[in-house]
């Protein structure tokens, strides 16, 4: 019976080619993920739902089928198949080992882990136990399983985080060239025309190839599978409570928020990969805690899906943007808040400082570039000044004026 559960997701066990119909397009910035199928640490994959977890999951069995690994070398389990919910780890395992491959080296895949209790455990185990297995395991949860791994699982794995598209990848999906220095005219039309699109639908890979009447309606199930599978039924909460808030901080999103009645709502939240939090920078950590912090969405298409705003948020839209971006790039980012506003400060590993405003619009604001200064003037370590335009470039003032679309293509 189990098995028979397993072949559902298994299909190479009886056609090794059936894996190129699940293994979707392929994405070079994750290509070490793809690669640690080669070491014995467990590699571990979190991202929001949807943002291509699985699938590049299956292009790591498609790698290996590749390499003459046989079919029965390789288990996938999606926990979240209702039909191994009575079903502990160990008996998946153990009938997968008795009747398909007793001996040889497994390759082992365990999609939305988090849905199975004491997983980390049981993986642990198995890791010092030197079972001859390569676990690789996916989650939906953040913050949550890094909780529970970081004690159990530390030295014994590789964490990658998966993002919807970069506007990067969204150009190569439409098999748009950008890579040459010069981008002539009709090139750069052809960008900011996507680049418009990009802003008001994001990311998620497989809303990119649907029929455009059907995108927001895919999004907005892509919202709802979030709130109600990754938090209202993980943590039993109030279902309007917890509606109710997300659509507050989708309408709110780049704003200030202070949280100290909802902060076990938003830690939920931020576990899903809903939402992030921007802390304001202070060499203070009592000032940093103290004053608000700044909400975004990590994705446009989500946000504005169901909150049904788009061109006048135009400017939130390009922030939430570079904030994603800039995450994406694994930055260590703040805001900074006095008299004026600076949205990103990127604090470098050497401690030097980067400041950044978005302002998508080539009408610069006076306090725009006056909120960059000034930040300068008061931190000395800051090396460099950036407005993010919607297509003006030049220097004035020890600032770089760059367009978005080529810093997000940097």
């Amino acid at each position: 019976m189990i098995l028979e559960i397993l072949k559902e997701w298994n299909p190479w066990w009886e056609n090794k080619e059936l894996v190129k119909d699940l293994e979707g397009t392929k994405r070079p910035e994750y290509q070490d993920l793809l690669d640690s199928i080669k070491i014995k640490e467990i590699t571990i994959i979190l991202g929001v739902r949807r943002s291509g977890k699985s699938t590049l999951m299956y292009q790591i069995v498609d790698s290996l089928l590749k390499q003459s690994i046989k079919p029965e070398q390789i288990l996938f389990v999606n926990l979240e198949d209702k039909k191994l919910t009575n079903l502990d780890l160990e008996e998946i395992y153990n009938e997968y080992r008795e009747n398909l491959n007793p001996k040889n080296k497994a390759y082992i895949f365990l999609d939305e882990i988090h849905r199975k209790k004491d997983w980390e455990t049981w993986i642990r185990k198995k890791y010092d136990l030197k079972t001859n297995d390569k676990f690789v395991i996916s989650g939906s949860c953040s913050y949550l399983l890094k909780k529970e791994y970081s004690t159990l699982l530390t030295g014994r794995n590789l964490t990658f985080e998966v993002f919807p598209l970069s506007f990067k990848e969204y150009l190569r999906f439409k098999n748009v060239n950008f890579k040459s220095t010069i981008i002539l005219d009709n090139t750069k039309r052809v960008i900011l025309n996507n680049l418009k699109q990009y802003l008001e639908l994001g990311g998620f890979p497989e809303v990119f190839f649907k029929e455009e009447k059907y995108k927001i309606k895919i999004l907005e199930q892509y919202f709802d599978d979030i709130i109600y599978k990754d938090i209202i039924d993980r943590y039993n909460l109030n279902s309007q409570k917890v509606k109710d808030l997300a659509l507050f901080f989708t309408t709110n999103f780049t704003g200030e928020i202070s949280y100290d009645s909802i902060k076990d709502y938003l830690s939920y939240f931020k576990e899903a990969f809903l939402f992030f939090t921007l802390d304001h920078f202070s060499y203070s950590f009592k000032e940093q805690k103290t004053v608000a912090s700044k909400i975004y969405c990590i994705d446009n298409g989500l946000r504005n899906a169901v909150s049904f705003k788009f061109s006048k948020d135009s400017g939130k839209l390009a922030e939430n943007t570079a904030f994603i971006e800039l995450k994406r790039r694994n930055k260590n980012i703040y805001y900074w808040k006095d008299s004026q506003e600076v949205d990103f400060i990127i604090k470098n590993k050497d401690n030097t400082l980067q400041a950044i405003n978005v302002i998508f619009s080539n009408e610069i604001h006076e306090r725009e570039v006056e909120g960059l200064l000034k930040f300068k003037k008061q931190f000395s370590k800051t090396k460099e000044l950036i407005l993010l335009t919607k297509d003006l470039e030049k220097q004035e003032k020890e600032i770089k004026f760059i367009p978005l679309w080529k810093w997000l293509l940097e």
